[in-house]
């Protein structure tokens, strides 16, 4: 149920021509001002809420309609990026500020006013805008979408928020990690409880883990680029970002870090697709494929979930090195177009197709490699896309379920005696990575039968690369590799 703030009864006289209220002259009504910045932030936080969006595809066409005004600077941008980022990896925190400043159920405040309150509480707790700036803007932007009976309730709330630093609120509305430990970490890293369960059950380990796991989590990605193998260079890409802004990849040696941001749309590379934008952990996961020896014939590789292309860009390069043809299969048409676009111009032999990897098309036994990288939670791009953390539900996973132990199920039967199958998944979490490889090389399942393969360890095929645990899978973490946090499983069909 939403309601709205009960106004103030009206003083005596008032409505009168005689412009006064209560023996005061009444103050003039000023019309709200429209901040460009601002409105354009609550403008994704609605998309986000109302629509299920995501903010990585909402907020770059906004910004670029904005730019259009030539007062919209460069500084602002960054700022309305800082707004929408920063309140929607935050929201769980601000939440149980806002929770402690009201009188009423969270749920009871209308989505829009959280949404400006929660924007509000950013600007005070989260950026080193003043005070005085931080609630001024906030009630006036609060004016110009709410109205001025829903801005009061909103200058009360923000002047509550604001009597306290994130430090001093964190104190007070998270409970001690000794009490509580999960319910901490959830409020002090702005995490769902079950998702902080969840990825501590996935690292293991104690405190110190964790916390900079969920730290890392709230950090602002780097954007990195792809240098794809044969068409060009990670050399080129440093020179056309220019030495002050890029740094080398840290394991990929097609992998370019863009450290002081940037448009990557703006490299000749990127426009031509000879270079694309692509975390190195999925760089690391489709090289690792590429570089598991296979004997005898090596000619036909599969990306069975290839959408939205970016994988399916750099296995192509790589497979085109060797003279191989990449089939790249995506189920929804729509991202196969995608796919199309990202492989445009592959020097290889290639063919996209829309097909549904559980009920392939294609004769068993057709590829020497293949790689399943299935439909997950994401829960290990967290950084990337903040708002999925608050939109994902335990109960999703098992809705996931059927459809990876499928997935991988069929690149297994796909695959040759001999061929390589790359599983891998954007989720840490153990039922999407390790539970479900168990299940399928086990047999485990309604009407599911043991596969013959064996699991190979994927550690050498990512030289270099420190803190990969045990074996024989791989699972990379933002805090220790500062990448997505990518599993991947190596297995080699035996019969």
């Amino acid at each position: 149920m939403s309601e709205q703030p009960r106004r103030r009864p009206a003083a005596a006289g008032a409505g009168k021509p005689s412009g006064k209220q209560g023996g005061r002259p009444a103050k003039p009504y000023r019309r709200p001002q429209k901040d460009p910045v601002r409105m354009l932030a609550f403008e994704v936080l609605r998309a986000v809420d109302e629509r299920d969006a995501y903010a990585n595809l909402v907020l770059p066409p906004l910004l670029k309609k904005a730019r259009q005004d030539e007062s919209f600077q460069a500084r602002d941008a960054a700022l309305a990026t800082e707004l929408v980022y920063g309140t929607l990896r935050r929201q769980g925190t601000y939440d149980a500020v806002i929770k402690a400043c009201i009188d009423r159920p969270l749920r009871e405040v209308d989505p829009p006013v959280l949404d400006v309150l929660s924007l509000g509480a950013h600007q005070l707790l989260g950026t080193r805008i003043p005070t005085h700036a931080a609630v001024s803007a906030s009630v006036e932007l609060a004016r110009v979408v709410l109205g001025d009976g829903r801005a009061k309730f909103v200058n009360a709330v923000l002047r509550k928020i604001s009597a306290h630093d994130l430090d001093g609120w964190l104190e007070r509305v998270a409970p001690p990690y000794e009490d509580d430990a999960e319910e901490h970490l959830a409020i002090y890293h702005s995490h769902p409880r079950w998702v902080v369960s969840a990825l501590w059950d996935a690292l293991g380990g104690g405190r110190a883990g964790i916390e900079d796991l969920l730290e890392a989590d709230n950090e602002r990605p780097e954007v990195t680029l792809v240098a794809r193998p044969g068409r060009s260079t990670s050399q080129e890409l440093l020179e056309a970002v220019g030495e002050d802004s890029a740094l080398p990849g840290r394991w990929s040696p097609y992998a370019v870090r863009m450290a002081e941001g940037g448009e990557p749309g703006a490299l000749e590379a990127v426009r031509e697709g000879r270079a694309g934008v692509q975390d190195e952990g999925s760089q690391l996961v489709a090289m690792a494929l590429a570089a598991v020896p296979v004997e005898g014939r090596d000619a036909r590789w599969l990306d069975g979930c290839a959408g939205p292309g970016g994988k399916a860009a750099l296995l192509g390069a790589l497979a085109a090195q060797r003279g191989a043809f990449l089939l790249a299969s995506e189920k929804q048409p729509h991202r196969a177009r995608l796919v199309e676009r990202a492989l445009a111009g592959n020097p290889g032999p290639y063919q996209v197709i829309a097909a549904d990897g559980t009920r392939p098309p294609w004769l068993p036994g057709s590829f020497d490699r293949v790689l399943v990288d299935v439909p997950c939670s994401g829960l290990g791009a967290l950084r990337r896309r903040p708002e999925a953390r608050w939109r994902r539900r335990p109960e999703d996973l098992e809705g996931f379920a059927p459809l990876q132990r499928g997935l991988l199920r069929e690149a297994l039967a796909a695959v040759r005696v001999g061929g390589v199958v790359g599983y891998a998944t954007c989720s840490p979490h153990l039922a999407e990575t390790r539970v479900v490889v168990d299940d399928v090389l086990q047999g485990r399942g309604a009407g599911a039968r043991a596969v013959s393969a064996e699991l190979i360890d994927a550690r050498p095929y990512m030289a270099g690369v420190p803190a990969l645990g045990d074996g024989p899978d791989v699972q990379l973490w933002p805090h220790l590799h500062g990448t997505d946090a990518m599993y991947l499983a190596l297995l080699r069909r035996t019969a």
